[in-house]
């Protein structure tokens, strides 16, 4: 037997370190070939590390949200062969004392929040599923002393998270104390009985609970670039109305016309057209602004994010030349690069390169937003939501459908004039579609 030491390997663009986000194994876990066995977070997206030997986990170099430099030592494992570790190093600990000393089973738990994980579908369909056979022996409830964290896989902690289960209170069945599925299912039945003997007494109880969520991964990458362009972006936003009556009008007969041959259209792919043509009359807001550098790049193409929301958070995958495909081609690539996003399939430059971003919260999208640029860009465009509504059209009153285009600029690049003549555009194509195929 030996000791194979994995480091952190190059996964290239010039990086130097990552956030170590998830841990896929445990110490003793036996892993195999090709196996997961970490998720890291570079600052365009999440990979995962497989493993190039088989053999058993003897340490686990580092904790969820540390940043680990290429090259570092990132798992050790105990392997058939001579390994890649002398032995006489392994046997007097030369590994980094400080991660290789922390992995004992008690203390490294994968601490895995929804925020930082993406989620399978299988396992949204896990966390629903009927309460399986509880272990005869687990208790209602158990109270860990301060500061020990519970040992459960990311599937577990993910389904608590959904169910609303503080790990704290679960016991364990498993190795080391290890909280699995049917641990979840022993305690949601225990609470759920007592719900029902206690609901008039607990109706109005104060609730004195309350849980640290870490900041990591994903949702840490989010944060920083949402402050990012806060400070260092002075927004301003301007807001218009648009009367979508026609646009709807046209949408629902090419949907009746099409939609089995080329697929359903949203409302999406023609602001998009909207956005392609009025764009050329207004080069320097399709543009990233370098204020390191003090120069503004405008670009011919436009390559448009489309802020996407998943189970991990808020991620903008791109939509490259936009204007060289027809509306069911926009409608087409928003869908894949959606579905791939959502997945956690999107790769890094499917999630990076935009020069304009457009955010849509499509129903729940209120009537006024003030949406945040995507830092380097100079302008993000945000759709409200479509609501009808009276108003007094040729002296008469009459209901039409309206939609408020929401927009933020950069304002030291985007005069306001500019900004609101570029939405006054949009709004003359959107409330005339015929005009949206003429060039």
């Amino acid at each position: 037997m030996g000791i194979h030491s994995i480091k952190m390997p190059d996964i290239g663009e010039g990086i130097a370190e990552v956030e170590l986000v998830a841990w896929h194994v445990q110490v003793g876990d036996v892993v195999q070939e090709d196996q997961n066995l970490a998720e890291v977070m570079t600052d365009k997206a999440a990979v995962e590390i497989p493993s190039p030997v088989a053999g058993r986990v003897l340490a686990l170099g580092g904790q969820l949200g540390e940043m680990i430099a290429v090259g570092a030592e990132l798992i050790r494992l105990e392997v058939d062969g001579p390994g890649n570790v002398d032995a006489n190093t392994a046997a007097t600990g030369d590994a980094p004392p400080e991660k290789a000393g922390a992995q004992e089973p008690r203390s490294t738990p994968a601490v895995v929040t929804p925020a930082a994980t993406p989620v399978p579908a299988a396992s949204a369909a896990t966390a629903v599923s009927p309460p399986r056979a509880a272990p005869a022996a687990a208790p209602s409830t158990t109270q860990r002393t301060p500061g020990e964290t519970p040992l459960a896989s990311p599937a577990v902690r993910r389904r608590a998270w959904d169910l609303g289960i503080a790990l704290q209170f679960v016991p364990g069945s498993g190795p080391h104390g290890r909280i699995l599925h049917e641990d979840l299912d022993a305690y949601l039945q225990a609470q759920q009985q007592g719900s029902a003997l206690n609901a008039c007494l607990t109706q109005y109880a104060p609730r004195m609970g309350q849980t640290e969520v870490p900041v990591i991964g994903l949702r840490r990458k989010i944060a920083e670039k949402m402050q990012q362009a806060k400070r260092r972006i002075p927004h301003f936003t301007y807001v218009e109305e648009v009367d979508v009556t026609e646009l709807e009008a046209t949408r629902h007969t090419l949907n009746v016309r099409h939609a089995a041959t080329r697929g359903k259209l949203t409302m999406l792919p023609f602001i998009i057209r909207a956005m392609v043509m009025a764009l050329r009359e207004f080069p320097q807001i399709n543009a990233r602004f370098d204020d390191d550098a003090g120069v503004v790049t405008r670009y011919e193409g436009v390559h448009l994010g489309v802020a996407t929301q998943t189970d991990s958070g808020l991620v903008v995958p791109v939509l490259r030349h936009a204007e060289s495909r027809d509306l069911w081609g926009n409608a087409a690539e928003i869908l894949r690069l959606a579905e791939a996003a959502r997945a956690g399939k999107a790769r890094r430059e499917e999630l990076s390169g935009s020069t304009i971003t457009l955010t849509s919260l499509g129903a729940l999208g209120g009537i006024v937003s003030t949406p945040v640029i995507n830092h380097p860009e100079v302008a993000i465009v945000g759709v409200n939501r479509v609501v009808e509504k009276p108003v007094v059209l040729g002296g008469q009153i009459v209901v039409r459908k309206t939609m408020n285009l929401s927009s933020s600029f950069d304002h030291r690049v985007v005069d306001g004039m500019d900004a609101a003549r570029f939405i006054q555009a949009m709004r003359t194509l959107l409330e005339t579609p015929a005009t949206l195929w003429i060039d």
